[in-house]
């Protein structure tokens, strides 16, 4: 239902202003039209060639004629059928997307950087494998260049000797250079 009901003063000012906003037709009352609306009328106004609204009218409004639910076989048959289209989309292709064409080049791309970072890291290794043998090497010559002998056994003797003697002298020389100090 269509009309507007007017039945306390709030609602009469609300269709007299939807009333005002049409163009008045010399037929007819808009706002009596308004209020009196059946089932499947309206009032129309549209716009002229330069944008002026024309009058109102009152007309009945076909309701649109659709059916609810998928189409037949048949129905789907005798639309493709008639299509302009029909026949051109039939066939299925299956092209290369852009999508595709973006993941093959990341998974190149990752590829490269993994093959990339191998041979960093074996270059590294072997460097260092190299930096280790060279240490080793320099080690071992250090070793044989010096000279270092054991000791024999007298040796150690002798040199244990004159360490304690050292240190009983030391320690009675800072002993006596003290006391003379204190008095």
């Amino acid at each position: 239902q269509h009309a507007l009901r007017a039945y306390t003063p709030r609602e009469e000012k609300a269709v007299k202003t939807a009333a005002d906003t049409f163009r008045p037709n010399p037929d007819f009352d808009t706002f009596d039209a308004i209020t009196k609306l059946g089932v499947g009328e309206a009032l129309v106004s549209t716009l002229q060639a330069k944008g002026v609204p024309s009058m109102v009218q009152r007309t009945l409004i076909r309701p649109p004629s659709s059916r609810l639910g998928p189409l037949t076989d048949a129905e789907r048959a005798q639309v493709v059928a008639t299509s302009p289209v029909a026949g051109q989309y039939d066939k299925a292709i299956d092209r290369e997307s852009a999508y595709e064409v973006l993941a093959k080049r990341a998974e190149d791309m990752a590829k490269a950087e993994e093959e990339k970072r191998k041979r960093e890291e074996a270059e590294k290794a072997r460097e260092a494998e190299e930096k280790e043998r060279e240490a080793e090497e320099k080690k071992a010559a250090r070793r044989s260049s010096s000279g270092y002998q054991r000791q024999t056994v007298t040796e150690a003797a002798m040199k244990s000797i004159v360490r304690s003697v050292s240190t009983s002298l030391g320690r009675a020389l800072v002993r006596g250079i003290l006391g003379s100090l204190r008095r």
